[in-house]
């Protein structure tokens, strides 16, 4: 049964995201088997959060500003390290790769992740 708390923290979910991993594939036809990347988990409700973090220096260099980004979602959801996480919330869709390991809580689990560069 689903607590009190956690379909408060779900309200807030305002995006979706599915899961890919490039795993091996074998192709009914020629027996071949090749990597192919598989959706394992589609429309899953979830929340991208945004921190801006900016390091400011006393140089004449610009100051240096980076973003980190980490997704909210179900903390029965498993995403195997090197997944595809494509992430669909106010109007925009992106690819991200996990990053970090999961912060798994009662209610939800938290996944800091980086902009998808590709497959290890």
């Amino acid at each position: 049964m689903v607590n009190v708390r956690r379909k408060a923290i779900e309200r807030l979910y305002k995006g979706t995201c599915t899961i890919k991993e490039f795993q091996p594939v074998k192709d009914p036809i020629t027996h071949i088997t090749s990597k192919k990347e598989v959706p394992v988990l589609e429309n899953q409700p979830c929340k991208l959060s945004f921190e801006k973090q900016t390091s400011a220096t006393n140089t004449n260099a610009p100051a240096i500003i980076a973003q980190s980004t980490k997704l909210f979602l179900a903390p029965e959801i498993v995403i195997k390290a090197g997944s595809k996480i494509i992430v669909s919330q106010n109007g925009k869709t992106i690819e991200y790769s996990r990053s970090g390991e999961a912060a798994v809580y009662m209610d939800h689990q938290e996944i800091a992740l980086e902009l998808f560069k590709g497959y290890a």
